[in-house]
């Protein structure tokens, strides 16, 4: 009997890694040939995996939960495979069981809240598994540098209409979506040496609200980064939303590798965002009256996430980690010293230095040439100084978010920083 239940465990694990390793292999299929007709070329991106070991933690509750197993979604052991280190938080992890809180309103306690360093630390620290999959690395110590974070599918509920400005007011609407993830990208600025991704929360199959869902997340990762100004490489989009609304005929069936269906991957050489071959309602309900999303949905995602990931990773391991802040003394040779924070909400300072004392002029500009307002003109002494400016006109009307240039002319020099204003 002893020895039955060995051959039946070892059969078991067997059948898991020959599952993970004919997903890896389509991985590797989908990666050939020529471009989509449509799809530019992005010869810079790099679908490797990186050749150390990178730590890496995933926020999520029973969704991630499932996605991570080895008879579910293999995505622990296919992220092994490609040399991330993972661990994971879950319900009641972390301080003030922190863990329990994922819905798409709660980031702002995570990553903006008064407790946040407090969470921050401990989540940079987390080194175990919180939920079941294989590891197959060994730690290699440190703190974790990539942050995957994603909400339940009770969050593509999303309230309001699918155009919704952001708004500071409400729970789960399209416009108070939007309002989080601008608030967060104040603290990914100022953590350049972190990759943080956000993956999209699933779709339901109710599609009372799918509209909505799928405008936010289609919001999400073409318009959220760009409508902030936001430069830096280390906030990273993954539809998980898009790529589980289509399948190959049936819930038990995905549509991996399949020229058509809606997809977030690396195909032919270039990133794949294929949004119009599908609904926008889940494909994959593991079973009536659960929007938990299948195996196959799993399966699907991870395939299609890893090589996206390894991109990710890529764009911003690879010489774009640098604050947008203001540079060493070793490095600068002009007057403006920068702009601190950067992007910000509601206030940043601009510093700057004059070798002599003369007349001065800090202005800021939008991105038009328009004059927004006037901070300085007049004369100053040598040396340094430092103006706010608190995202007001000349009237003292708030402005939008968006990219903002402050102006510095001095002794016949003229120099300008943009800014990134995020309300």
């Amino acid at each position: 009997m002893l020895q039955a239940n060995i051959r039946s465990r070892a059969t078991s694990k067997r059948k898991i890694f020959l599952v993970v390793a004919s997903l890896l292999f389509q991985m590797a299929v989908a990666g050939c040939g020529s471009a989509d007709q449509g799809q530019p070329e992005t010869p810079t991106d790099n679908p490797a995996a990186p050749t150390s070991v990178v730590k890496l933690v995933f926020i999520h509750h029973s969704t991630g939960e499932n996605w991570l197993a080895d008879g579910n979604g293999g995505l622990g052991i296919a992220l092994g495979a490609n040399n991330y280190f993972t661990s994971d938080t879950n319900y009641g992890w972390g301080p003030d069981s922190i863990g329990d809180t994922t819905d798409i309103p709660d980031w702002l306690a995570w990553f903006r809240g008064p407790a946040s360093a407090t969470y921050m630390a401990a989540l940079y620290a987390e080194s175990g598994p919180h939920s079941t999959y294989t590891r197959t690395l060994a730690d290699p110590g440190g703190a974790n540098t990539i942050v995957m974070f994603k909400s339940c599918f009770p969050n593509s509920a999303l309230e309001g209409s699918p155009s919704d400005p952001p708004s500071s007011s409400g729970w789960l609407t399209v416009g108070h979506a939007k309002y989080v993830y601008n608030e967060l990208l104040v603290y990914f600025a100022a953590h350049p040496e972190k990759l943080f991704v956000v993956i999209t929360a699933p779709p339901l199959s109710d599609g009372t609200y799918a509209a909505n869902a799928r405008a936010f997340n289609q919001w999400l990762v073409n318009d959220w980064l760009v409508q902030n100004a936001y430069t830096q490489k280390n906030v990273a989009v993954f539809d998980f939303y898009n790529v589980l609304t289509s399948n190959g005929g049936n819930a038990a069936t995905n549509d991996l590798g399949s020229a058509t269906g809606n997809h977030h991957r690396w195909r032919n050489g270039a990133v794949q965002h294929k949004t119009d071959g599908g609904a926008n309602v889940l494909a994959y309900p593991a079973s009536a009256g659960d929007d938990h999303p299948s195996r196959a949905g799993n399966l699907k995602a991870t395939g299609e996430f890893v090589p996206m990931l390894n991109v990710f990773y890529h764009r911003w391991h690879d010489g774009s980690a640098s604050a947008v802040n203001e540079p060493s003394p070793s490095t600068r040779s002009g007057l403006l010293l920068g702009v601190t924070p950067n992007p910000f909400n509601p206030r940043t300072t601009i510093r700057f230095e004059l070798p002599e004392g003369g007349a001065v002029r800090l202005s800021v500009f939008d991105v038009a040439g328009r004059l927004v307002r006037t901070l300085v003109d007049g004369g100053l002494a040598q040396g340094s100084h430092e103006y706010a400016w608190d995202g007001r006109d000349e009237a003292g009307r708030a402005v939008g978010s968006g990219s903002y240039l402050a102006r510095l002319e001095f002794g016949g020099r003229v120099e300008t920083v943009r800014m990134g204003l995020v309300r």
